[in-house]
């Protein structure tokens, strides 16, 4: 049967892009070449969303039968610190050779300004020999999914899109505006890509300055949760963002300096985004050294040390591990010779340098055999106070023990 709708990639943006639809009661199927990745929905929602009529399948024949498609391809940054569309051509190149007139195509993998127009718009026009803009509608809509957050969700939160041409903009609008309550119209398609940048960089920027801000406060021994606490009562002016191990997520910070020739202006780098991101890079080896001057304070080495990590996924309550700092933090501890061991309820097996992690089965009697105990990731499940009484040493890289109960970052 045709769908109203494709979502190609199910992702960490696809599947919630078509539970959405789902719900609004639209015909939707799935495509991917792989199988799906979200690890942000219960297997009881992904059945909910099947009983209700969403479809998965590898068969791109099923792409030439619906109105609207839209690209959820993953990119990240590359060694290069360039963003790696490999995805979202492989996903174009398929839907082209499928594309019918009248289609919309959106697409919402993060994406520097230009890439629908210059890099997508070629391919699916090359791949189909319509035309964007005259014989199908091509736009852009940055996501604003936040994983986990119950309260912001598609239906409620804002959605930014542009298009090609006002058809194509207006095409995009009447789409997601059976989604959500609210639908923005930016001026073009490199505005509506803009947007995702400034929103990604900004959170960027602004967690950096909080990772300085703790490296500065642990030395002059000021408690800065309690400064955040203080400041975050101010009505106007501030926004509380608060400081961590690493920067994990799938949104990733873009440097003008690392976009494409085409798209690049000359003189004009964003250097606040490039220290940002150097600032948030060295947060892992700050962990370290805080770690080894705790444990050589308690007169051991770490060197041998017992290390429990507690929570490597990148946010609390999901399984998500994108961007997680605690990979790198493991590795680091590694190179000093600790023998580490790791707790996390919703990863049932971990892998660091491709070699096993030893889970820890029982929470309360590993961080008592620990010599230190490093909370990465404060999950719901686990009770700080407790731990707090059970653990020898406990650094809490997220702010969330009870003031006194640990050492915090």
């Amino acid at each position: 049967m045709p769908a109203d709708l494709a979502v190609i990639g199910l992702g960490h943006l696809g599947l919630p892009l078509a539970q959405a639809a789902v719900a609004a009661g639209i015909e939707t199927v799935g495509y991917d070449s792989g199988p799906a990745t979200d690890s942000t929905l219960t297997a009881a929602e992904i059945r909910r969303m099947s009983a209700a009529g969403f479809r998965v399948t590898t068969n791109p024949v099923e792409l030439g039968r619906v109105r609207t498609a839209v690209i959820c391809a993953p990119t990240q940054l590359g060694a290069d610190r360039a963003l790696d569309l490999d995805a979202v051509g492989e996903a174009g190149r398929t839907l082209a050779a499928r594309l019918r007139p009248h289609t919309t195509v959106i697409l919402e993998s993060a994406a520097h300004p230009g890439v629908t127009e210059d890099y997508l718009r070629p391919i699916l026009e090359e791949g189909s020999g319509l035309r964007a803009g005259r014989d199908f509608h091509l736009a852009y809509s940055p996501s604003r999914l936040d994983p986990g957050n119950r309260t912001h969700t598609i239906a409620n939160t804002p959605k930014v899109i542009g298009g090609l041409t006002p058809a194509c903009t207006e095409s995009a609008h009447a789409f997601y505006a059976r989604l959500t309550e609210k639908v923005v119209r930016a001026r073009g398609l490199r505005e509506a890509e803009t947007v995702q940048l400034l929103e990604t960089n900004y959170r960027h920027v602004n967690i950096a300055l909080m990772n300085e801000m703790a490296v500065l406060c642990h030395d002059l021994g000021v408690d800065l949760w309690d400064v955040i606490r203080c400041a975050e009562t101010k009505p106007y002016g501030f926004q509380a963002f608060r400081p961590g191990p690493g920067v994990g997520g799938h949104g990733v910070p873009l440097d003008p300096n690392y976009l494409p020739h085409t798209t690049r202006t000359p003189g004009h780098p964003l250097r606040m985004v490039g220290l940002a991101q150097e600032i948030n890079n060295r947060m892992p080896q700050y962990v370290i050294q805080r770690c080894a001057t705790l444990l050589n304070e308690h007169g051991k080495s770490a060197r041998g040390a017992r290390v429990l990590l507690l929570g490597v996924t990148y946010k609390p309550d999901l399984a998500d591990q994108e961007g997680s700092p605690a990979r790198e933090i493991a590795s680091r501890l590694l190179d000093l010779g600790a023998l580490i061991s790791y707790h996390d309820p919703y990863i049932a097996g971990w892998r660091v340098r491709d070699q096993p992690v030893p889970r820890a089965d029982s929470l309360y009697e590993a961080a008592a055999n620990a010599d230190l105990t490093i909370l990465l990731q404060h999950h719901r499940t686990y009770d700080l106070q407790g731990l707090a009484v059970k653990a020898q040493l406990l650094l809490d890289t997220r702010g969330a023990s009870p003031a006194g109960a640990a050492h915090r970052l």
